[in-house]
């Protein structure tokens, strides 16, 4: 019978040996390798870090334009208002909406998705015109926002392909439109909350550049400029008035306090009676009477006081902001009125051919 082996004995010495020579032999090695706490320097950081959590391999892969780097370079604490209300505000569907498939705009035709994020624009030169204002507007391509969000410029290209498809097989907008609640999501809402916050930076920056005191608003009235831009981009140079008294006419627009008897009383009530202006100026145009619940709740922002009861600001501001006139009761009121002339003088035809006949 074979001995049995101690336990000192049952790993052969030869193996022991040359496990300890290789060990030894890694020791200088592995002593080159960074560890957590080896003080190594950390790795950089990417230049372009996206709004919301994008997949990893679009990070790697994403290059982005030189035309949207203010809108990358933005940070939350340039304006006085918090960024994630007024995504908030545009997402609801009494302002913009939020489909997740694109979608024919409902006066040009041209693909939306998200929050009314344009497809398919190209990139715009818009020069400043105001020698006063140094700030430049950012108008870039699409895809050029599409990428800044950190979305794969791919995806854009499907996205578009499928509604050139849906489009050509619905021919119309408007069929296009009533379709919109069975699409099959192109996007996630990660995805369209990107493209969101981007748009909305673009806005900030732009209004900026429409308003030359811009950094002087209250959180407000910087807000409901920035709405404005959002809403018209470049179709709010054709409020001029507006413009003019935002630029031309300057004044404080922090002035919170009601008038009183203490010295300021003229200069408080001048600026509110100045803003009361400014508000009449958007009151005035057809963009307000057509869209008039968002534009009471943008219009009300612009008053100095609205941080004191923002309920009353938009009260003051509906209960003057009538819709938009409607002439479908004419209309009916017009048809109707033809067709009794028409069955009047059918009745007095038939009753002289009946005469005629009598005779």
């Amino acid at each position: 019978m074979r001995p049995q082996a101690s336990s000192r004995d049952r790993w052969p010495r030869p193996f022991c040996l040359c496990t300890i020579l290789t060990l030894a032999a890694a020791l200088p090695v592995l002593a080159q390798i960074p560890t957590p706490d080896s003080g190594a320097a950390p790795k950089p950081e990417p230049s372009f870090a996206p709004a919301e959590p994008i997949a990893q391999a679009t990070l790697q892969t994403a290059t982005v334009p030189a035309s949207v780097e203010p809108l990358l370079s933005f940070r939350p604490s340039d304006v006085r208002f918090s960024l994630a209300d007024l995504t908030g505000l545009l997402r609801d569907r009494r302002h913009e909406g939020w489909v997740l498939a694109a979608y024919p705009d409902p006066k040009t035709g041209r693909p939306l998705i998200g929050a009314g994020f344009s497809l398919d624009l190209p990139e715009r030169r818009h020069p400043q015109t105001d020698p006063l204002n140094p700030h430049a507007f950012v108008e870039p391509s699409s895809a050029q926002l599409w990428q800044a969000a950190g979305l794969d410029p791919a995806l854009l290209d499907r996205v578009l392909h499928q509604f050139d498809d849906h489009l050509a097989a619905w021919r119309t907008a408007h069929r296009y439109r009533r379709k919109i609640w069975s699409l099959d999501p192109q996007i996630t809402d990660d995805q369209a909350a990107a493209l969101l916050r981007i748009s909305a930076i673009q806005a900030i920056v732009n209004a900026r550049a429409w308003c030359r005191d811009f950094d002087q608003l209250t959180g407000p009235q910087q807000m409901a400029v920035s709405q404005l831009v959002y809403q018209m981009g470049v179709n709010l140079g054709e409020f001029s008035t507006f413009l003019s008294l935002m630029n031309n006419e300057p004044v404080r627009a922090s002035a919170l306090a009601e008038p009183d008897s203490s010295p300021s009383t003229q200069t408080v009530s001048v600026d509110v009676d100045h803003w009361r202006t400014v508000q009449q100026s958007l009151m005035q145009s057809q963009w307000a009477h057509l869209y008039r619940v968002r534009a009471t709740a943008v219009i009300a922002m612009l008053d100095p006081r609205y941080l004191d009861d923002p309920a009353a600001s938009e009260a003051r501001i509906a209960a003057v902001l009538r819709p938009a006139r409607q002439h479908r009761h004419r209309a009916i009121l017009r048809t109707a009125s033809f067709h009794r002339r028409s069955s009047r003088t059918l009745a007095r035809k038939n009753s002289a051919i009946h005469a005629k006949r009598k005779a």
